[in-house]
């Protein structure tokens, strides 16, 4: 007797051992999380954005870089399109949106990143973590899993994430956002993250960013697509109404096509295109928020949304579509006219 009561005895403490030396506890990774943004000054990371949520998939890579406390450039390279590629610029001035091949910039009137999930920003996925009450916590060999609610104001259409920290590093390797049926529409896995990265004075100007593009090479391509004439493309997403004009007008220097929908809900979709490469000029202001298209990064205001695309210009209007069908539309716009 006692010889088994010394044998359970010690299973027991051996167990107790291996719970204390063994996986971390959710709470435990958390504040793990924590403490790893709370020593960085900040970062620099890599990753590829696969987007799932148009017609065609998007694919993107991306540069991210943080400096504490406010300063972050997000670069979103297409890889389907040079001129479609983006910066996001948060710095002392306010928060910009630029499109280096067109010389066109947006300043926001925004909290941005704060007021939003952010599928590449550290911080906001931590963020995105403590507060959910409800997330889900795993564990396999190589990662910590959590499954949490997101937080976009402008798009309920995805409100689900899946985050995988590196059980060694506790930095993000990849994150799954899932539609209200838990499929993944948008996936950014990470290829680098530099937790001790440096930084020269100008890295966050803007002007940096602006004339980086602004080569002789550049300056020829940009005429050469601007020589372009408009091809009007149409949404196949038109949320129950039809097309009731099509209205072309001639400008000074391009071209500008408006199209009317009405129905249940109306809109206004307008095109415009310049013959003339385009020069740096004033950003022009948007209160609004920030949103990626997928094709895109688009302004969106209360009833309007706008956006460049293959040297486009596109602006969606309606008193009638929500937030979300505004977003739905614009992500639609890839159809060719049919004659």
């Amino acid at each position: 007797m006692k010889k088994k009561i010394g044998i359970w005895i010690a299973v027991v403490f051996g167990l107790i051992l291996l719970s204390a030396c063994g996986e971390k506890s959710q709470e435990d990774v958390v504040e793990k999380l924590d403490e790893k943004l709370e020593e960085m000054d900040g970062y620099k990371a890599k990753a590829d954005m696969k987007m799932k949520t148009g017609k065609e998939d998007q694919d993107y890579k991306l540069d991210i870089w943080h400096k504490k406390k406010d300063f972050y450039k997000v670069a979103l390279n297409s890889q389907a399109d040079e001129k479609g590629s983006q910066v996001i610029l948060k710095n002392e001035d306010g928060v910009f949106v630029l499109t280096p091949a067109l010389d066109k910039s947006f300043k926001f009137q925004t909290d941005w990143p704060e007021n939003s999930s952010q599928p590449y920003l550290f911080q906001s996925l931590v963020k995105d973590v403590k507060e959910d009450p409800e997330a889900e916590f795993e564990a396999n060999d190589t990662h910590y899993i959590f499954k949490t609610k997101t937080n976009y104001q402008s798009n309920n259409n995805l409100p689900f994430q899946e985050i995988h920290f590196n059980k060694k590093t506790y930095t993000p390797d990849l994150v799954k956002v899932l539609d209200k049926d838990k499929q993944a529409l948008v996936e950014v896995k990470f290829s680098e993250f530099d937790t001790k990265p440096s930084f020269k004075k100008d890295d966050f100007e803007m002007k940096k960013d602006e004339s980086s593009n602004n080569t002789d090479e550049a300056v020829s391509k940009t005429k050469g697509e601007t020589d372009q004439p408009l091809s009007v493309v149409f949404p196949e997403n038109i949320s129950g109404a039809e097309l009731e004009e099509k209205k072309e007008v001639n400008l000074e220097n391009g071209e500008r096509v408006i199209l009317s929908y009405s129905g249940e809900k109306d809109f206004t979709l307008i095109q415009e295109k310049m013959d003339t490469a385009p020069t740096i000029a004033s950003p022009q202001e948007v209160k609004g928020d920030i949103v990626n298209l997928g094709q895109s990064i688009g302004a969106l205001s209360e009833n309007t949304l706008e956006w460049t695309h293959n040297g486009v210009d596109y602006y969606l209007a309606s008193e009638d579509l929500t937030k979300e069908e505004l977003i739905e539309v614009a992500q639609s716009v890839q159809g060719k006219e049919v004659k």
